[in-house]
């Protein structure tokens, strides 16, 4: 049988901490939260990979240590707001519910979404729930918030996202330019949104944010 309690800390001690992660909370909710869960039955082996989960049809798990470093970066306290947009099976959204007062997790796959908030019950993770829509459009009404993530590449945030944010608030982003990607965190401040440069990260651009080429015939 396959102890994943050690296959969590292990994630932990090789992958999270020497990536300069230290801060309590997002060490507890990583041994905490049982991953193996939060993927299909299939994948449960390959959980705790030093690499991203493929879910199929463009969905997948953000590999552990870019998702902890985007943690780190945003620093979300316990009475904070969280929106979670494409969190696939609820994975990211759990974890954010060890750290946040309530997180809003979005998902456009009807079907994920369902099995999210049901793994997320399974869980007893009770500060949280699973909104489905469009990714772009996050979820107005239950804002706004004080962090928002985006768990996959992007290539451009629509404002209305944006618009989601609190004052003061942090926002979370994996910008893509062909291979490569940087994390940048967006800091809102009298109604606008600056960007600074967390850390080099990569991963697939998730449709809802790709830039459509406008050329046509």
């Amino acid at each position: 049988m396959t102890d994943f309690a050690a296959r969590r800390l292990t994630m932990v001690d090789t992958q999270v901490r020497p990536s300069d992660v230290t801060k309590f909370p997002i060490i507890d909710a990583m041994l905490t939260v049982k991953r193996e869960n939060f993927v299909p039955d299939g994948q449960r082996e390959a959980a705790y990979v030093e690499d991203m989960v493929d879910l199929g049809n463009g969905r997948f798990i953000l590999e552990p240590r870019t998702f902890a470093k985007m943690l780190d970066a945003v620093n979300i306290a316990n009475d904070e707001v969280v929106l979670d947009i494409g969190p696939a099976l609820g994975y990211s959204t759990a974890i954010a519910a060890r750290m946040a007062e309530l997180v809003v997790g979005v998902e456009d796959n009807e079907e994920l979404a369902t099995e999210a908030q049901s793994v997320l019950m399974d869980e007893d993770v009770d500060n949280a729930i699973i909104h489905t829509g469009p990714l772009d459009e996050g979820a107005a009404e239950h804002g706004p918030y004080d962090v928002i993530m985006i768990q996959g590449g992007v290539e451009q945030v629509p404002q209305g996202i944006l618009d989601q944010l609190k004052d003061g608030g942090r926002i979370a982003c994996l910008f893509m330019d062909g291979e490569l990607g940087t994390v940048k965190i967006g800091l809102k401040s009298a109604g606008r949104v600056t960007w600074r440069h967390a850390f080099n990260a990569s991963a697939p651009v998730l449709a809802a944010f790709s830039v459509v080429d406008a050329f046509s015939l």
